[in-house]
């Protein structure tokens, strides 16, 4: 299918070589959640996401066509904004970040969008202008987000006041695990955003790090993440973020996440989010 790479948050990038089958597998699950979160089917998309070797940016053609209709993509480099901020150069990363979103402006002013892909800090860069968010309003009938961390406060913000009649679904990626969890359907504005794995192929543990005990539910320690599939074999692999555990879904495997968030140092490195 491809060979991808990780977003290099932490030290050189990674590469995963995935099967068409795991692909095939993965969209179909995702574009079942879709359905269930009332996403448009035949929609366009605009996608705010890394592409080139990043398989989120493959994830995002896949699904605009299979799920919607044209995928519209923009050029984002989330690499050089993380090395950016890590030089002490605020400034150029966020300027980096206008520009992109001034080019999906345009094709939010041109092209009939009906699902947005995004991340969060880019989100609220969007939300900042005013006629965006009204475009926004007037054309997207549905946002998702994913890449970094949403705050529970910012996500009922964007839900009740900001894209009130827009649906939001979020989603929590890894290169590693060749794909997401994805938002589970039904949960309030004002709750956690729970996210749930495509078992048993792909599975969370939230451990104690120290003694790899499962923890509480409800207590935020770090996610141990496994992947096992025809493409991949990933056993026990201590991610660099931490989440709440929650039960899974009936007849689910391993735990649900809810406020994941990457840790501030993993391997002795500054973590920087970016905008990816």
């Amino acid at each position: 299918m491809g060979i991808f790479e990780s977003g290099g948050t932490i030290g050189t990038p990674k590469r995963v070589v995935p099967l068409r089958d795991w692909l095939e597998r993965m969209l179909a699950w995702s574009n079942a959640a879709l359905d269930a979160h009332r996403f448009p089917r035949g929609a366009d998309w605009l996608g705010l996401v890394p592409s080139g070797p990043h398989i989120v940016g493959e994830y995002f053609q896949r699904s605009a066509t299979t799920h919607g209709r044209y995928g519209f993509s923009i050029d984002l480099d989330p690499r050089w904004v993380k090395r950016t901020i890590a030089d002490g150069r605020g400034a150029e990363a966020s300027a980096y970040a206008e520009h992109v979103i001034d080019q999906a402006a345009d094709v939010l002013r041109t092209q009939d969008i009906g699902v947005m892909t995004i991340t969060p800090p880019l989100l609220e860069r969007l939300a900042r202008r005013e006629d965006l968010v009204d475009l926004g309003n007037e054309k997207v009938r549905a946002i998702r987000w994913g890449g970094t961390q949403l705050d529970p406060d910012s996500r009922h913000l964007y839900r009740t006041e900001v894209f009130p009649d827009t649906v939001l679904s979020g989603n929590y990626g890894s290169t590693m695990i060749l794909g997401f969890a994805g938002e589970h359907p039904g949960l309030p504005d004002n709750g956690p955003c729970v996210l749930d794995t495509l078992g048993p192929y792909v599975t969370f543990n939230v451990v104690d790090p120290e003694t790899g005990k499962p923890a509480a539910l409800g207590e935020r320690v770090r996610v141990v993440a496994l992947h096992v599939s025809k493409s991949f074999l990933l056993p026990n692999n201590l991610e660099r973020d931490v989440a709440a555990r929650v039960e899974p879904p009936e007849g689910g495997f391993g735990d649900s996440v809810a406020d994941i968030a990457p840790m501030q140092t993993f391997e002795n490195e500054t973590v920087i989010e970016g905008v990816y």
